[in-house]
This record gives structure tokens, C-alpha cells and sequence, in this order.
């Protein structure tokens, strides 16, 4: 039986063996389609550009190639699988597949722990066999979900999966198509989500041949971070993006997607895609709980409105920056580059992103030249951000690739911790962060020749400012391209069986525990940030959250002196003291030096 494709881009394969090929070269009068062993064919033109062509007697596996005129080849840009890397043939795909747990509907986003891991460098084997290994271990911890840095297909076979040039195509190096379902239907017989993260800002620099058959993708004015800005005006060009995320969500049944970068998202429309995109999803799939994170430093609040029941109308969460250089600062005094904005009074902006959600919204921010950053945020749910400590970010983009654990004393990184999994934001941690990891995060890249010496450079230039790197340390920086950065990347899983690595695991089995009794219960009712933070002193605060009726309280001191303490304690309950005697400290009128303890009322037991 022939079927309608469900997607504009990209080879359909139909039940009865017939498949049908499709792709848009506006420019090009001719197209040929080479499949298999097969003469080369002619591909049906389009007044609008497209090119499409139905061949019979077709099957899983069979490979495909587009001929240019001239006869160079290339691969089908919304490819499901390819053969041999980004610049060989691509592979028709079938969508069966016996799901062990077709009716899982999700979980609440109230729940949500998110565990961000790198797929190749996370657990051995590697890829998503190594993540689903490891499936029991994190369930186990308290962890509700997995965060799975971009899969895309991307040049090589080691990388970020930020240079993705396929954002249909699982990469074959992590276990490809059927790989990553079997990852997530093992992780939803676990009872946790899978989330992607999925990158729409721009393509990789090696394997993308769109600008050579259809240079009308691309906006000729504009240029990102990373390469040529995409011309999300052009229909053909919306069709790609906005049936990506329906294809994660349809065909591998994730989620939730968190969207890269999307300050470099630039469209005109009258509609803007990232917001027809959102719309698509929440109508499609109404009867599935489904988690859209974006990453945006511009500490905008418009793309997350919730309704009057407190669900999310468009995406769900924004990673909050603010907290985490708030934290950072706090941690390790450092005041370069972004930190500078926070370094003047890291606990008080701190205190501010508890209660508020930003620390910057509207101020001056002084990494840009006093330029103002950001909306008032008070108005939004605190589950409308997520917190993070460390992420690959935050790690990776260091010039060593150092972790927050390398950096700050074990009791402040403890503090933070509890700070982190004990307020009512969503909180996000990055792998190995459970039990106190030590090897580096390094940014790491599998390209080839000039390439791969312009990467090198580049990775260079953009440290030479930065805390008096000059250049004689250039040669010290790792090299993006060779494998021992990769290596010098992995988890090393023998620091969790330390005694070290067993109290950190011990402190996230309690942490996580006592936010899923205490808290979670209460978020439903906190509909905005509109918790008020109290300075005890330079370096201690106190911040409440309204739930209805209820309250959950935290007071945190970061100092070497004890805090004056006045707020009254009746009604709440302890939750959590980072030491024993702190509420009798409390009741004596003093929050003593390095020291967190939260209470709650109105939930648990």
C-alpha cells in the first residue's frame, strides 16, 4: 500500500516495497536519483523546486544517492542513515519497530530531574548501548530523565554533535535508528524520559551540500556564530525544521527536545518558526506529555507562557544561565568574561535567580558593554527554568575542560548541590556531577586536514584573552582533533566506588529523595516567581516560595560568620539541614557559617 509521507523532506518508504524521493534544488533543471544497482533515474520537477520521483520494489537498507547536474553526488539531507559517513550514500529506513512500551505517556515536567550526558563518551560500550547500561544505575540515584546531547550525523565520528549536517540521522557511530528506540523504550520501562537535544541555529561545516543544489536555503545577509544563518522564510526551508521535531518526538517517541542556541534563530515571518514550531507540537501529540527546553541568552520570557492550569502553551523551560555564573562565582571567585556581570555580588545575584528566576532582567550587563539583558521573569513558574551547576557548556568551553569539582572546596560544591536539587527551578546535572568526577569536559571534533587545522586555531584565538593565556601556553591547549581528547573525556566509572565518590552519591540518593517528598508536591501551586529573597548578610540569604496555602523556605549561608535569622518558623517543617544543630542554631537567631537548610509546609508524608 502506498502511503502519504508524513514528512515534506527526505525518502518514504511504503508497505507494498515502493519508496518515494523527494528533494528541493530551486536552481536545477535536472535531477537524477541513483539507487542501489539501478540506472540512474530522472526526478520529476516541480514548478516550486522540489524534485520527487516513486520507485517500486524497494526495502530497508537500500542505499541512495541524489546526481547533480555534472554528476557530482549527494547524500539526501534529511537522510534517516547512511552508509558510510556524511558524505556517502543514505539508506531508506522502515518505522517498524516492536515497542515494548506503546502506551508510555510521559511524566509531569514537575518531576523532572535532568541528567545531560555525551553519548560517546558517557559509559563503554559508547553510544546509546552504553547509555542504556547504565539505565538502572540512574533511575536508581533519583534522576526522572536523560538529556542526550545532538545525535545528529555529524563529519567523523567522534564530536559534540553541535556540527550536525543530517538532523534526521541518528548517528550510525552511537547505534543509529534502531539503537537509539531500543535506548528509549528501555528508559521508559524505567520510568524515565528521554530528552534530545536538537540544533536548529545551523549546519556543520563538513557534509553539508545544501548551498550547492539549493542556495536559497540559506540568508546571504546573515551570518551565526557558526556558519551561513538559515532563511527560515522560505517555505521550503520552514517544512525542514518544523517536521524534525515531530519526526524525534513521532519515530522515537522522546520526550522532549531542548533546542540549541535559538538567540540565533532570526525569521521574519509573520509568525516566527520557533513559535508556529511549538504550536505544531503541543497540537500533535495533546495526549503525550512532551518537554521543550530552549537555550537562550537573551533571558527572554515570552516563548514560555503557561495557562491557568500551569502548563506550558508553547515551550516549557529556559536553561537559566544567571544561576549557574551566580553559583560559579560563589564557588570559585572567578570574575572573567561572563562572570564579571555576577562576580560584584554572587550571592545576591544568586538569591535573586532563586527567587525571581533571572538575576539580569533588564540591567546593564557588563559582558556586553553595559547593554541592557533580559525581561522581568517574576511572572513565570519557577518550573519555567532550569538550574544547572555544570553542563557541557560550562565545562567543555574551558580552556581545560575543568569541572566545578576540580575548582571549589567539596562543602561549598556540597552547598551548591543542595541549593541546586532543594528549590523549586528544574534542575539539570551534567554526567559524572552525581558522584564528583574529576576528568575533564574537553571540546573535541573528528575533522580532517585544513579543517582540522582551522578548528585548532580557532580554539586557540578564541582562549588568548582569556586569564593572561597567551601564547606560550598555546601549545598546551588539547588539540580538538585527536582522539586522547576524546579519551581524556570519558567518565572514568572506578571514581564512583571511592569513598569519595560514595558520600557524593550518598548526598544526591538523600538530596533528590527529599525534593521528590517535598517539593515536587508543591509546584503545582507555584504559579509564578514571585518568591521573596531576604540578604542576612553579604554572603548569607533566605528565600520563600508561596505554594497556595503552603511554603517551602531556604536560608543559605556562604560566609566564615554566622547570619542574623529572623524570619518566624511556624507552621514549617525541616526538609533538609546540611549538618545536624542548624535548626537550633536558627532558633537562636543565627544561621551559622557554611550552611543550607530548607522547610516546607503543606507536603510530604
Amino acid at each position: 500500500m502506498t502511503q502519504k509521507p508524513d514528512y515534506h523532506w527526505g525518502a518514504h518508504l511504503n508497505d507494498d516495497g515502493s519508496a518515494v524521493f523527494r528533494l528541493w534544488a530551486p536552481p536545477l533543471d535536472q535531477l537524477l536519483l541513483k539507487v542501489a544497482q539501478m540506472p540512474e533515474r530522472s526526478m520529476d520537477r516541480r514548478a516550486d523546486g522540489w524534485f520527487e520521483l516513486t520507485v517500486d520494489g524497494l526495502g530497508d537498507g537500500t542505499q541512495y544517492q541524489f546526481v547533480l547536474p555534472g554528476g557530482m553526488t549527494v547524500p539526501d539531507p534529511a537522510s534517516r542513515a547512511q552508509a558510510s559517513g556524511v558524505h556517502g550514500p543514505s539508506l531508506l529506513v522502515s518505522s517498524d519497530y516492536d515497542w515494548k512500551m506503546p502506551d508510555w505517556k510521559g511524566r509531569p515536567w514537575n518531576e523532572a530531574v535532568v541528567y545531560e550526558l555525551h553519548p560517546g563518551t558517557f559509559a563503554p560500550p559508547g553510544g546509546f548501548e552504553g547509555i542504556r547500561r547504565k539505565l538502572d544505575y540512574l533511575a536508581g540515584i533519583g534522576f526522572t530523565a536523560i538529556e542526550i546531547m545532538p545525535v545528529a550525523e555529524f563529519s567523523g565520528t567522534r564530536g559534540w554533535g553541535y556540527d550536525g549536517v543530517l538532523p534526521y540521522c541518528p548517528h550510525a557511530a552511537y547505534g543509529g535508528v534502531a539503537g537509539l528506540k531500543r535506548l528509549v523504550d528501555a528508559a521508559h520501562e524505567r520510568r524515565l524520559m528521554v530528552i534530545l537535544d536538537v540544533v536548529y541555529n545551523h549546519f556543520g561545516p563538513d557534509g553539508n551540500y545544501l548551498g550547492v543544489y539549493a542556495p536559497e536555503f540559506f540568508d546571504p545577509e546573515r551570518q551565526t556564530p557558526w556558519g551561513p544563518g538559515i532563511r527560515f522564510e522560505a517555505p521550503a526551508v520552514r517544512d525542514f525544521f518544523l517536521d524534525n521535531p515531530i519526526y524525534w518526538l513521532k519515530e522515537f517517541r522522546v520526550d522532549g527536545l531542548r533546542f540549541d542556541a535559538i538567540d540565533q534563530i532570526k525569521d521574519q515571518s509573520e509568525t516566527p518558526i520557533l513559535v508556529e514550531m511549538a504550536r505544531r507540537i503541543r497540537e500533535r501529540f495533546g495526549d503525550r506529555e512532551i518537554h521543550l527546553m530552549t537555550e537562550d541568552e537573551r533571558n527572554i520570557v515570552g516563548l514560555h507562557p503557561y495557562n491557568e492550569e500551569n502548563r506550558p502553551t508553547l515551550f516549557t523551560a529556559e536553561w537559566n544561565d544567571d544561576f549557574h555564573h551566580a553559583a560559579h562565582c560563589i564557588a570559585t571567585g572567578e570574575d572573567a568574561g561572563y562572570y564579571a556581570g555576577f562576580a560584584d555580588d554572587a550571592v545576591g545575584h544568586l538569591a535573586r535567580a532563586l527567587a525571581e528566576g533571572f538575576s539580569y532582567q533588564g540591567e546593564p550587563y557588563a559582558p556586553h558593554e553595559g547593554w541592557p539583558r533580559g525581561q522581568p521573569s517574576t511572572g513565570q513558574p519557577p518550573v519555567a527554568f532550569v538550574n544547572f551547576l555544570q553542563n557541557h557548556d560550562q565545562i567543555g568551553n574551558r580552556v581545560f575542560g575543568e569541572r566545578l569539582t576540580t575548582l571549589a572546596d567539596e562543602e561549598t560544591v556540597e552547598l551548591l548541590t543542595a541549593v541546586l536539587l532543594l528549590n523549586p527551578q528544574i534542575p539539570l546535572v551534567f554526567m559524572g556531577e552525581e558522584y564528583g568526577e574529576t576528568t575533564p569536559f574537553l571540546f573535541f571534533a573528528d575533522f580532517q586536514d585544513a579543517l582540522a587545522k582551522a578548528v585548532r586555531e580557532g580554539r586557540r584565538r578564541e582562549f588568548a584573552a582569556f586569564h593572561n593565556f597567551g601564547e606560550e601556553n598555546a601549545g598546551h591547549i588539547p588539540d580538538p582533533n585527536a582522539l586522547s581528547t576524546l579519551e581524556a573525556s570519558a567518565l572514568r566509572w572506578e571514581h564512583a566506588g571511592t569513598e569519595a565518590g560514595k558520600r557524593r552519591l550518598a548526598l544526591f540518593r538523600r538530596l533528590l529523595e527529599t525534593r521528590n517528598t517535598y517539593i515536587v508536591p508543591l509546584l503545582p501551586a507555584i504559579k509564578s516567581m514571585r518568591g521573596g529573597a531576604q540578604r542576612l548578610s553579604r554572603s548569607a540569604f533566605v528565600v520563600g516560595w508561596p505554594a497556595g496555602g503552603s511554603l517551602l523556605l531556604m536560608a543559605a549561608n556562604f560566609g566564615t560568620h554566622d547570619a542574623a535569622f529572623t524570619e518566624t518558623l511556624d507552621g514549617l517543617e525541616l526538609v533538609y539541614e546540611s549538618r545536624n544543630g542548624l535548626l537550633a542554631a536558627l532558633r537562636d537567631g543565627q544561621l551559622p557559617p557554611r550552611s543550607l537548610i530548607v522547610f516546607a509546609s503543606g507536603a510530604g508524608p
